[in-house]
């Protein structure tokens, strides 16, 4: 999660989990041969994180030397070998849609931190954006038009209510609320993705109060967004995993989404 607040406590959930029930999973298709990005479609990468040492070495012979510094900041090896395999997917999957080596992509970053290919290299106005969470990772890409991907780890019995009444809207905490008990944690998590997705389609960052919008959080309801340029944007959830809640926000609403498994032979 971002925002200055520490998400719900991530784990390994021991019994079925309440999006588990509800959730009619995506259908994610192995990695096409060749990388063709078109207008008017999205693609979505899933991609588990634990991958071998030698990967991670790899990855890391293709990171800048800022993203070398950003990764050294973290005090758990978990969390460098995360951010570290995550930035190399990034970098992997950019290179094979620009054609170009990892290695020599270069990136440009917004007033608010949101990264892009730098000019010099993005002639076809690629955009991407990317989310991880306790081993696993979304990655969106499309063509001239804006998008935003959040995926979180479920875990229930966290107690999101004080979490939901200092950041959601009050049609979100009353809706959260009208839940039956076993759904609130599946309501809580897709709530939190698909705003968390907006703020970072718009890349506005934290000049959007996560209030000032609304989305829907019922489970197995079509997926709602409620804001002042509303029409201007679409809202899908993403089901990579029974233990995860996900959801991608694109621009316009004439889209077509594919959904890839990013699976190197030498991880995990």
């Amino acid at each position: 999660m971002s925002r200055d607040v520490e998400g719900p406590p991530g784990g390994a959930c021991g019994k079925e989990s309440s999006v588990e029930r509800h959730y009619i999973f995506n259908s994610w298709t192995p990695a096409p041969y060749q990388f063709e990005l078109r207008e008017g479609e999205i693609h979505v990468w899933r991609a588990r994180l634990d991958c071998k040492e030698d990967v991670l070495r790899q990855f890391e012979t293709t990171l800048a030397p800022d993203e070398r510094v950003r990764a050294n900041r973290f005090f758990f090896s978990q969390d460098r070998d995360a951010f570290v395999a995550t930035r190399g997917i990034l970098r992997e999957l950019l290179g094979k849609y620009v054609k170009r080596p990892p290695a020599t992509l270069k990136f440009d970053y917004s007033s608010h931190g949101k990264p892009s290919l730098c000019a010099e290299i993005n002639q076809g106005q690629l955009e991407f954006n990317v989310s991880h969470s306790h081993g696993m990772a979304l990655l969106a890409f499309a063509a001239k038009r804006h998008v935003g991907v959040d995926i979180e780890l479920i875990v229930e019995d966290f107690g999101g209510e004080e979490i939901a009444a200092r950041y959601f809207s009050r049609h979100e905490v009353a809706e959260l609320k009208a839940l039956p008990p076993d759904l609130r944690a599946a309501g809580f998590y897709l709530c939190w993705t698909r705003k968390e997705a907006y703020v970072k389609a718009r890349g506005a960052g934290l000049s959007i109060p996560l209030k000032s919008f609304h989305v829907s959080l019922t489970p197995g309801h079509p997926e709602q967004l409620h804001s002042a340029d509303s029409s201007r944007w679409s809202i899908h959830s993403l089901q990579s995993d029974a233990k995860y809640a996900g959801a991608l926000v694109v621009e316009g609403k004439d889209w077509r989404l594919r959904c890839w498994d990013w699976e190197p032979a030498a991880c995990d």
